[in-house]
């Protein structure tokens, strides 16, 4: 029998990630169908539920749910999520939900691994302190930065992120008026703002020789950030369709045991831009 999962998400017809599962399948050899799922704010809890009374196996969790996820439905929640208080992949298993996080792995498989753009020893910047940005978060620091810096309109968000994090001393937060003269060989827009195609107030300058800029937003060309960092010399510029393969997969671990191979899944993505 097919066993069932989904994303879910608001909006959600612009994912990839039908597409991507179809893929890993049909590469494994796996039976299972996967759809996009619409929700509200209102109905998300709901909507899971008649998921799972349906007989769905898992579901990924896609903006704006993925705190919601982590605060109210998840009954088991794995390490990675509940560092980042965020989650982004559910399985339904023995009548337990497991929540669990592919988005950190994902962003440093695409940066590390795709990129070869190490992450150890560099000078971060993370936009955001939102769902994306939490996300991440955890997994940047096992890296070992020799800075990361959360940057956020409100600085009190960024701080409550800091301080969930009290043993990492190389990381600080601050709004953008903080970042005027500093520099850094890594930025990351975990913000909304690509979505809305607008630019958070960055100052020139903040990009290092060598620097990468990383947006996680997919699917729109050359973002007003990928424009920024272009025009302020950085030397790498990046969209978050790597990141969106490569949490797919390790989603497709935990819920088939086997990792499908994402290269060819990117090259087919990258075909279609």
């Amino acid at each position: 029998m097919t066993d069932r999962y989904a994303v879910i998400g608001n909006p959600i017809a612009h994912s990839k990630s039908p597409l991507i599962h179809a893929e890993f399948a049909r590469q494994t050899g796996e039976d299972i169908s996967y759809t996009a799922v619409l929700a509200t704010r209102e109905t998300f809890v709901s909507v899971v539920g008649d998921f799972i009374g349906q007989g769905g196996k898992g579901m990924n969790v896609t903006v704006p749910f993925k705190e919601k996820a982590w605060k109210y439905l998840a009954t088991d929640i794995a390490p990675r999520a509940a560092s980042a208080r965020a989650v982004n992949t559910l399985t339904f298993k023995d009548g337990k939900i497991i929540g669990d996080n592919t988005d950190g792995v994902g962003l440093l498989r695409d940066i590390e691994g795709n990129l070869e753009f190490p992450v150890a020893g560099r000078r971060v910047l993370l936009m955001g302190a939102g769902g994306a940005a939490r996300g991440v978060l955890p997994a940047l620091l096992n890296q070992r930065p020799s800075v990361l810096n959360i940057v956020n309109r409100s600085v009190d968000k960024a701080r409550e992120l800091r301080e969930r994090f009290p043993a990492s001393e190389n990381l600080s937060a601050t709004d953008y008026t903080g970042l005027s003269g500093s520099q850094f060989d890594l930025v990351i827009n975990a913000t909304s703002s690509s979505m809305n195609d607008e630019l958070p107030p960055l100052p020139k300058g903040m990009f290092a020789a060598g620097a990468l800029g990383y947006d996680l937003m997919y699917g729109r060309g050359l973002t007003p950030f990928l424009e920024f960092a272009r025009s302020q010399g950085a030397a790498k510029l990046a969209d978050g369709l790597g990141m969106l393969v490569e949490q797919a997969a390790e989603s497709f671990l935990i819920w088939r045991g086997v990792r499908p191979d994402t290269r060819p899944v990117m090259a087919m993505l990258r075909g279609e831009e």
